[in-house]
């Protein structure tokens, strides 16, 4: 049997929370698509069934990442106290009620029929809401129990680890750089990743990846028709608050804080504008 190792254990805790996530995106999916319309009556059994399972979930992710982080902490030489699930935390963390929240999806199917769009298509957009909704409520459980986990070992930092399923640019771009232990991670919706601690004594730097930062840089210069090695020119002309020249890829992303996500992975130019935009 191979030695258990930091690596082998992050791996095993990506697989298991993917598993978790499958599982539960599964049974919403055969409950939305299964409720013989969205009447008001239909979208209350749906929540009604859902929500178990899916603060199930969220509860099961959650008590995995205690584990994973004093496992790993035990496995590093540092402090690994365990820490109990706080269910209003990785459950409440959005403030609102839950029916309140799940009823959401069903409202942009109505907003899709009122613009004109077929049921067949309002329904699956109404779906696809649900579905990210419910992914991040998952991966913001495991999210917040990892952010007091963390913050109570002896790690100073994390990093960002990706699934190696769906990794956008944004969380691409994100897994180049290293986090205070204790803060809570930056996600966007639907998002997948993971983290892991890293020792102080083995902390590489702000940077922990330069062949990806590299390879980051040159499918954007690609795309622009732009060959700047210092990744300053983009053609945004970005300059700092005394005028000098920046580079043009802080324009590109960036952490912002949502109403009830809390720190957000977004494109500079996208906003939150409103209720209607939460996820």
């Amino acid at each position: 049997m191979a030695e258990l190792t930091p690596d082998i254990l992050t791996d095993a805790y990506m697989r298991q929370n993917a598993s978790i996530r499958a599982r539960v995106l599964a049974y919403v999916r055969a409950v939305w698509d299964g409720s013989p319309s969205l009447r008001d009556e239909d979208v209350k059994e749906i929540i009604r069934l859902i929500l178990p399972t899916v603060q199930a979930g969220q509860l099961q992710a959650a008590t995995l990442a205690a584990a994973f982080v004093q496992r790993l902490a035990l496995m590093e030489g540092l402090e690994a106290p365990a820490l109990a699930v706080d269910r209003d935390a990785v459950i409440g963390y959005r403030g609102v009620p839950a029916d309140e929240v799940y009823r959401r999806p069903a409202v942009t199917a109505y907003s899709a029929l009122a613009a004109g769009e077929p049921y067949s298509r309002a329904r699956d957009m109404g779906r696809n809401r649900l579905l990210s909704m419910v992914a991040t409520d998952l991966q913001q459980s495991r999210n917040r129990q990892s952010q007091s986990a963390y913050g109570a070992s002896g790690f100073e930092y994390t990093i960002r680890v990706l699934s190696g399923s769906e990794n956008c640019a944004l969380c691409v771009i994100a897994a180049t750089q290293r986090y205070h232990a204790g803060g809570l991670q930056p996600i966007h919706p639907g998002c997948d990743c993971g983290e892991r601690g890293v020792n102080a004594s083995a902390d590489p730097g702000q940077v922990i990846d330069r062949e990806m930062v590299e390879d980051i840089h040159s499918s954007i210069w690609e795309q622009l028709d732009r060959f700047d090695r210092s990744g300053v020119d983009l053609g945004r002309g970005k300059t700092d608050a005394k005028g000098r020249r920046i580079s043009d890829f802080t324009d590109l992303i960036v952490t912002r804080e949502h109403g009830e996500l809390g720190p957000t992975l977004t494109w500079r130019q996208d906003r939150f504008t409103g209720p209607d935009d939460l996820t």
